[in-house]
C-alpha cells in the first residue's frame, strides 16, 4: 500500500476541525486525522506493506522547464532564496515535521527522492513491485497507474477513507473510457487547472475521450491533424495544430517517473514502534495520545 502522503494529509486539514490542538494549542489535526487515515487503512485492509510516499520536491524544475505554468499559481508570492515554495495554510505547514516524527518513530517507511514528487516514488515503487498494489491517493493523475493485470488499482478517498472509491480498469473505462496507460493522453489534451497544465483549447474530457477512441492515442491524434482525411472538425484540427508545442512536452510531465533513485529499505508494516519511547514523548507533547495507541494495537493485532 503506498500512500500519497501530502494528499491524505490535505484531506485530514480540511476535514478535522482546526479546533483539533495540542496542549499547547497548536493545531494538529492534519496529524490526527492521517494517523486516524492510517489506521482505518490497516483495519480495512490489511497491507503487508506500507509506504508514506512523500513530496522532496513539490514543482520539480525539470516539468517547469517544459511548461512553466505547471503549478504556477501554487506558489507563494513571497519566497526565501528565491526557491520556490508552496502556499499552503499556514496551520498546516507546521504539522508536516510532527507527521514525519511521528511515522518514524512507528517504523512506516517514509520516502522522498530529491528533485521527484511523491507520484514518482509511486510510480518507481509500482514498477518494481512483483505484487498486487493499492495506491491511496485523492489525486486523479494516479490514475495512470491503475493495471488490471498486474493486480495494481488506485484507493480515492471519497468521505475520509472509510469510503474508497475502488478505481480499476472497468471503473476507468465506465468513467472516461479509456485504460491506465490511456489516462495520461486523456489528462494531458484536457488540461488540469489544479496543476496549471493548460491542456488543449476547446478539448474537454468528453471530446478527448472521443478522439482516443477514434485514433487510439495521442499519436494517432496528431497523426490525424496531417491527414486531410481524417474526420477531424476543422476546429480541433487547428486547435491541435497550434498546441503542438504543448503536446509535444505534456507527456513527460503527466506522466509519473518509474526509474526515481529511491532508498532501498524495509517497507513490511511494523508490528510494534520503532522508537516506543519517542512515540510517547510526540503522543504527550502534541496530544495524540487516543489515535496513536489505536493505531499501535491495530499494528500489534
Amino acid at each position: 500500500m503506498l500512500l500519497d502522503t501530502a494528499s491524505l494529509y490535505f484531506r485530514a486539514y480540511f476535514g478535522v476541525p482546526e479546533s483539533v490542538k495540542s496542549p499547547d494549542g497548536t493545531p494538529v489535526n492534519a496529524v490526527r486525522g492521517l494517523i486516524e487515515f492510517i489506521s482505518r487503512l490497516v483495519l480495512d485492509h490489511h497491507p503487508d506493506e506500507l509506504v508514506a510516499c512523500m513530496d522532496a520536491d513539490w514543482r520539480p524544475q525539470w516539468r517547469v522547464d517544459l511548461i512553466p505554468s505547471y503549478k504556477a499559481h501554487r506558489v507563494a508570492e513571497e519566497v526565501p532564496d528565491g526557491a520556490d515554495a508552496e502556499e499552503i495554510p499556514d496551520t498546516l505547514s507546521p504539522q508536516v515535521p510532527i507527521v514525519e516524527d511521528v511515522l518514524d518513530a512507528l517504523g512506516i517507511a517514509r520516502i522522498g527522492a530529491e528533485g521527484y514528487e511523491a507520484d514518482d516514488v509511486i510510480g518507481t515503487l509500482t514498477a518494481r513491485a512483483t505484487g498486487p498494489v493499492d495506491i491511496v491517493t485523492g489525486d486523479r493523475d494516479l490514475y495512470q497507474l491503475v493495471d488490471d493485470k498486474r493486480e495494481i488499482r488506485v484507493l480515492y478517498p471519497l468521505k475520509g477513507v472509510g469510503t474508497l472509491q475502488l478505481t480499476d480498469e472497468t471503473w476507468l473505462r465506465e468513467k472516461y473510457a479509456v485504460d491506465g496507460s490511456g489516462y495520461v493522453d486523456l489528462a494531458l489534451l484536457r488540461g488540469d487547472p489544479s496543476d496549471g497544465l493548460p491542456g488543449v483549447p476547446g478539448i474537454g474530457e468528453k471530446t478527448a475521450a472521443k478522439l482516443l477512441a477514434q485514433f487510439g492515442d495521442l499519436a494517432g491524434i496528431m497523426a490525424a491533424v496531417d491527414d486531410p482525411k481524417s474526420k477531424l472538425t476543422p476546429s480541433q484540427r487547428k486547435r491541435l495544430d497550434e498546441s503542438r508545442p504543448y503536446v509535444a512536452v505534456a507527456p513527460k510531465v503527466v506522466r509519473v517517473a518509474t526509474d526515481v533513485p529511491v532508498p532501498d529499505i524495509p517497507l513490511t508494516l511494523p508490528r510494534e514502534p520503532r522508537d516506543p519511547a519517542a512515540l510517547d514523548e510526540l503522543a504527550t507533547q502534541w496530544g495524540l495520545t487516543g489515535p496513536l495507541k489505536r493505531l499501535v494495537t491495530l499494528l500489534e493485532g
